[in-house]
């Protein structure tokens, strides 16, 4: 590793002895591209921040556990309105921001450990699943879905038909010593999902290296591989529905390497 390219990530905040050898993060990049769909996607949510792009497969889902809670919930409104039960949980507001009979709220974050504070993803799926029907996993919780996502065995991640998961500070890939936990975490859902579609949160930047381009923050949106009939159109990136997160920065666009 060069002087150089040490000094590049340096300044894009990426202290580290270590780097990740560039054919490791291209494998990576292959692996997580999107699949495409014989399913159109749908929008769920609002005009920015907080909507999710979705495949259009709703029915007969009857839950939507949704960690991390902002001042908006309009994804959780909207699936409310549908009929869906959504459950909420987030440790750092005292209420979920709307009122619906189909919201309920949990002041806790979600964790590895069961205390006060936090709960792990299994016990609060297990405690409030009505064991009928598929459930949706919106997570965006800050960071900490890595930990979560390693602590939260297969079997009931295989009762989410839909995940869209935000994940946090991507420019680990660069770090030979992160890499290898990212790298898990993601091999970990694709034994059971397909990614069909990644949005860049333009509240965040991009991290380029060389012909590597990793943005810091994306919502990744997978479905599980038992519902998916494979099409061969070409997909495009924006697509359609995509709207930026944040109406007043510019629009941080998917890289031609992630697709």
């Amino acid at each position: 590793m060069t002087r150089l390219f040490e000094k590049l990530l340096r300044r894009c905040g990426i202290v580290s002895h270590k780097f990740t050898h560039s054919m490791q993060i291209v494998d990576f990049i292959n692996k997580v591209r999107c699949t495409g769909i014989d399913t159109d996607l749908i929008r769920i949510g609002g005009h920015g921040d907080g909507g999710y792009l979705l495949p259009d497969d709703l029915e007969g889902i009857g839950t939507c556990f949704s960690p991390g809670v902002d001042v908006v919930a309009t994804f959780e409104e909207d699936l409310a309105r549908r009929g869906i039960k959504c459950f909420l949980a987030d440790h750092s507001v005292e209420d979920a921001p709307i009122k619906n009979k189909n919201i309920v709220f949990e002041k806790r974050f979600l964790g590895c450990a069961d205390d006060d504070i936090h709960m792990r993803l299994e016990n609060w799926f297990s405690e409030n699943w009505d064991e009928t029907g598929d459930s949706l996993l919106q997570m965006d919780i800050e960071g900490a879905e890595y930990s979560v996502i390693l602590d939260t065995p297969r079997s009931v991640f295989a009762r989410f038909r839909i995940m869209v998961i935000e994940f946090h500070d991507l420019e680990m890939l660069f770090s030979k010593g992160a890499f290898p936990f990212v790298q898990q975490v993601f091999d970990k859902l694709l034994q059971d999902f397909s990614v069909v579609h990644i949005h860049p949160n333009n509240n965040s930047k991009s991290v380029k290296i060389g012909d590597l381009d990793i943005p810091q923050v994306m919502e990744f949106t997978f479905y599980r591989k038992d519902r998916i009939t494979q099409s061969s159109h070409d997909l495009s990136f924006p697509h359609a529905l995509d709207i930026k997160n944040n109406p007043k920065k510019a629009d941080l666009f998917l890289p031609d390497i992630w697709h």
